[in-house]
């Protein structure tokens, strides 16, 4: 059982703008039901990314810089440290999207030789053909999450383990990585991006520059922002976005009656109108529609 469900329902105002309508937290990451009408800046996840579409029309994700459909019948799966962002095209109709962000450590307690689901190697494939069964299961996720009611904790396990092992094994390459003995990272390999990933860890709160961070690993500004890339799949900027998001919503969900500005603040945004459009382009949903609706359970 996880320690927390934290919920997210649907504002009543600004539908114009995509938002979330459930999100569940837990021990096994977060599963959301975005409802999409309008594009997300490109970003990353440190955690193996699940789409499905749960209703509304046929849409796009970009992954890696490749354009992958998403339908009744197919889904899209990004790897840990994959780049990607929603592809969403002006006046198109709107998508309700089942997002799953999974954590390792979760799927590793369900098959340990899951624990590979941190490797940027994990998935085979981005745009997969799903089965019946996957989308029954699927369906019924989905509705457990539409529901008014908050949804039954083991339930929504189990059907979240049937759907992501299931899924890993027909399109990773776990089994195949377990015969050669490839472990799941602990850590980037090389020390100096260690360093510098620790870094902006420690330092999520200022506006960093980049070619200092090289100096700092001793390294010029081309060599460093390759060296960063080989090691983790992305770049400086976009981990550091990926730091300060996970700090958000940290912020917003232990405290719900705390000022916007003052966690905005804390944060390292100049202004709280600049927060929210970061956190709005990341996430879709607006940080004080965040804060009024989420809740946390131990």
């Amino acid at each position: 059982m996880p320690k927390r469900i934290a919920v997210l329902g649907a504002p009543t105002e600004d539908i114009a703008m995509s938002i979330a309508q459930r999100v569940l937290h837990g021990d096994f990451g977060r599963v959301a039901l975005l409802d999409m009408d309008k594009p997300l800046v490109p970003h990353a996840h440190s955690e193996c990314h699940v789409l499905l579409k749960a209703t509304g029309a046929d849409t796009y994700f970009s992954v890696n810089g490749e354009k992958q459909l998403l339908t009744d019948e197919t889904a899209v799966l990004v790897n840990a440290w994959e780049p990607h962002y929603y592809a969403h095209q002006p006046d198109a109709p709107r998508t309700l999207i089942l997002a799953l962000y999974i954590e390792p450590s979760w799927l590793a307690a369900l098959q340990r030789p899951l624990a590979l689901s941190a490797r940027p190697d994990f998935f085979l494939q981005r745009g997969v053909q799903l089965n019946r069964p996957m989308r029954r299961i699927a369906d019924a996720l989905i509705a457990e999450m539409m529901s008014l009611t908050l949804s039954d904790q083991d339930l929504v396990q189990e059907l979240l383990s049937e759907l992501t092992v299931s899924i890993c094994e027909s399109f990773s390459d776990y089994r195949h990585l377990a015969r050669m003995r490839v472990m799941a990272p602990a850590s980037f390999y090389d020390s100096r991006i260690r360093r510098a990933n620790q870094y902006l860890m420690d330092h999520y709160a200022e506006d960093i520059r980049m070619e200092k961070l090289a100096a700092r690993c001793n390294l010029s500004r081309a060599h460093f922002f390759s060296l960063f890339r080989k090691n983790t799949g992305i770049t400086p900027h976009l981990m550091h976005n990926m730091i300060r998001m996970k700090k958000a919503c940290e912020s917003l969900s232990s405290a719900r009656s705390g000022s916007l500005g003052n966690i905005s603040e804390s944060l390292g945004f100049p202004e709280q109108g600049h927060f929210t459009r970061f956190f709005r382009n990341h996430l879709g949903a607006a940080p004080s529609q965040y804060q009024r609706v989420v809740d946390r359970y131990s």
